[in-house]
């Protein structure tokens, strides 16, 4: 995987940056990391600077100024992706929600079996989803059957964070077009791609929610996706 790059954005994820660090050097070998950290008033970003040190040739970071929103953390990351030599580009969460060991299955989604596009899928076989609280599996199973009938984009997972893109995917999408920079972010890189006929496959893996830290999620974030999965929709019908 040495032509692979995952970026993993951070905002006070001082108890687990080091830990997701080590795992996925340790079980995606060649791989390299960049961690998008928004100013973390925790140190995060401090604590990865030391981690460098280290992995001088496979660990990067880009500090903001400030807490600017999951969508332009991932821009910055996909950005700094192709202005260098990498092929394929992983969303990943620090928290340890999204497997580590699940990078090797995206991977091979796209390096092998031809997947322009490779999701992460909590519901591609079922809920998959371990430590979340009925509430909120409900809340995101039902926001992504709500998007399929939206958009008609066949993805069980529209939602999802963990994530592998083929370069062409992310060279294809104009970001300073991207609308969304939180919950919807995830749903619109999607349908970007499906615009574009792009492949796109679903891998099954299991979600497990963070032990450590606290959640970003809030009420606008939700609300962002309801309403923004609909002007999203009719903006691609107006732009035919």
């Amino acid at each position: 995987m040495k032509d692979a790059l995952v970026v993993i954005p951070t905002y006070n994820e001082i108890e687990n940056i080091e830990a997701i660090i080590r795992t996925t050097f340790k079980v995606a070998s060649g791989v390299d990391i960049l961690i998008v950290d928004d100013n973390s008033p925790d140190k995060t970003g401090e604590l990865v600077v030391s981690l460098q040190k280290e992995f001088p040739e496979n660990l990067f970071l880009e500090k903001r100024r400030g807490k600017e929103g999951l969508g332009t953390a991932y821009i910055h990351g996909f950005k700094w992706a192709l202005e260098r030599k990498y092929e394929y580009v992983f969303e990943m969460d620090a928290d340890f929600s999204h497997n580590p060991n699940d990078l090797i299955k995206l991977y091979n989604s796209c390096h092998i079996n031809g997947a322009d596009l490779a999701i992460g899928s909590r519901y591609k076989s079922g809920v998959n989803v371990v430590n979340w609280p009925m509430n909120r599996v409900l809340l995101s199973y039902f926001a992504s059957k709500y998007v399929q009938i939206i958009t008609r984009m066949n993805i069980s997972d529209a939602t999802a964070g963990f994530i592998c893109y083929k370069r062409k995917v992310l060279e294809a999408i104009n970001f300073d077009k991207i609308q969304f920079v939180g919950y919807a972010f995830q749903i619109e890189m999607k349908f970007k791609a499906y615009v574009n006929k792009f492949k796109i496959e679903e891998i099954p893996v299991i979600f497990t929610d963070r032990t450590k830290g606290t959640s970003k999620m809030d009420g606008s974030i939700i609300s962002e996706a309801v309403f923004g999965v609909v002007i999203m929709k009719l903006k691609s019908l107006f732009s035919k």
